[in-house]
């Protein structure tokens, strides 16, 4: 029998939920930070050693990252939650079985994704908006992160997994290690070896297999609370079921993220004009920094995960609108941080990336309009987050699709028309806001027909 100590998840129903969300949130927050920072210094990186064109080419990669990311959240994000309400449950058998489904569908997922992209790499890169001048930079990066899709997948998933069965500090150091030696070997690559973005490709592929190395070493040791068991299930047709249903969230987050770059690039290539290129790589500066906070933010949603998960299974719903709240505020604090600074500091923030000052122009310009509404967004992330960790993947599905497609795109079609490269900036702002006010009305709805519930049942 497993002996239960303060480090034991079962102190997940038991321990205060301030001191739980310093215990979870602090490394899955510095692992977060640590991710956002190896893309920004791969971005500097690769603007001060390649140049402005290969920002450029890096920006339109993001959309086919986003869907790299998308078929491995479906199962990292989906296997967590399952595991933690399982452990909420008491039911250690069943949350190991959800460790080795987790492993199996990675490495499916990771061949099939990334077999068939790499042979349509061209095609998919132009049709994200790729130029003539542009396609060898995003191509080149590619071919190099798609030939690690098998590591970066199960590094990934089982990541999420052991965070949410009780080692959170040791999900931090998977992530420290992989951006430490990111960090250390990309400039290398770039500057020393002159090996350019392929170099900043190669860099971030052998971090993720370092870290990969640490996340399965946690798994095969017995000593940890859940590891693989060979006479457990690795293919539960049931769990695989839920799995796919709670990570239908993330998974389409993810794929709506990818539609609405192909649109901003687009929008940008065709009302920038002659410095259309320029402008994509503009909105590659303000992705990596908008992404640095908003990855913060999901630090404190993964560390909420398995306290919300572990509490909702059992049952415990006073514990779970505490957690709740804390996070909203939380996550309000973060993104207005990012609104003051990139405020403030726009050339500051833009001259990190880059010496040219025409792209350094476009790009304060794009902070000043993009961020007006960036405080909300914070909140907006907490509470789609909820309904995902409580097993609720429908309204976080529907809140996701609220502020990155439903609203979004049609801004994207309307406004750049009127205002030009200033309304694809004011198009995500003006998103977000409303996106927010959903947010806000489908928590509060749901929140009295819960309680409705638990008062018909006194």
């Amino acid at each position: 029998m497993q002996h239960q100590d303060s480090t034991s998840p079962m102190t997940l129903g038991t321990k205060p939920i301030g001191k739980l969300l310093v215990q979870y949130s602090v490394p899955a927050i510095i692992a977060s930070v640590a991710t956002s920072l190896y893309n920004i210094v791969d971005s500097i990186f690769i603007g001060r050693g390649v140049g402005a064109m290969a920002i450029a080419g890096l920006a339109i990669t993001f959309p086919l990252m986003n869907l790299v990311v998308a078929f491995c959240t479906i199962i990292a994000v989906g296997g967590a939650t399952i595991s933690s309400i399982f452990l909420g449950q008491k039911n250690i058998e069943r949350t190991t079985d959800v460790v080795n489904n987790v492993m199996m569908l990675c490495i499916i997922h990771s061949v099939l994704f990334g077999g068939l992209t790499l042979i349509f790499l061209d095609q998919i890169l132009y049709f994200f908006g790729a130029t003539d001048e542009t396609i060898s930079y995003a191509r080149e990066f590619m071919r190099i992160i798609l030939y690690g899709t098998p590591i970066t997948y199960v590094f990934i998933g089982l990541n999420n997994i052991m965070r949410a069965t009780g080692y959170p500090k040791k999900a931090m150091i998977s992530a420290l290690v992989s951006v430490g030696v990111n960090v250390v070997l990309a400039p290398i690559f770039i500057f020393a070896l002159d090996w350019g973005i392929r170099g900043a490709a190669i860099a971030t592929l052998c971090g993720q297999f370092a870290a990969f190395i640490w996340v399965l070493s946690h798994f095969i040791s017995k000593k940890s609370f859940i590891h693989f068991k060979l006479e457990c299930r690795w293919f539960t047709p049931s769990i695989i079921k839920r799995i796919y249903a709670i990570g239908l969230s993330p998974f389409l987050m993810n794929v709506c993220a990818c539609v609405v770059v192909i649109f901003i690039n687009k929008a940008l290539l065709d009302y920038g004009g002659d410095a259309g290129n320029l402008s994509v790589g503009a909105y590659g500066i303000l992705n990596r920094t908008t992404m640095f906070f908003v990855m913060i933010v999901f630090g404190v949603t993964q560390g909420m995960q398995p306290i919300l998960g572990f509490n909702y299974g059992a049952g415990q719903w006073e514990r779970v609108k505490r957690t709740l709240k804390i996070g909203i505020w939380l996550g309000v604090a973060i993104t207005t941080c990012g609104w003051i600074i990139t405020e403030l500091l726009p050339n500051t923030v833009s001259s990190l990336f880059t010496v040219d000052q025409s792209l350094i122009d476009i790009a304060r310009r794009g902070f000043r309009i993009y961020f007006i509404c960036y405080p909300v967004v914070g909140c907006q992330i907490v509470i789609q987050n909820f309904f995902q960790s409580v097993g609720k993947p429908k309204l976080s599905i529907f809140l996701s699709l609220t502020r990155q497609l439903l609203f979004l795109i049609p801004f994207l079609i309307i406004l750049p028309r009127h205002f030009g490269v200033d309304g694809v900036w004011a198009s995500m702002s003006a998103s977000d806001i409303i996106a927010f006010f959903f947010a806000i009305v489908t928590l509060w709805y749901e929140m009295r027909r819960h309680n409705r519930q638990i008062n018909q049942t006194i």
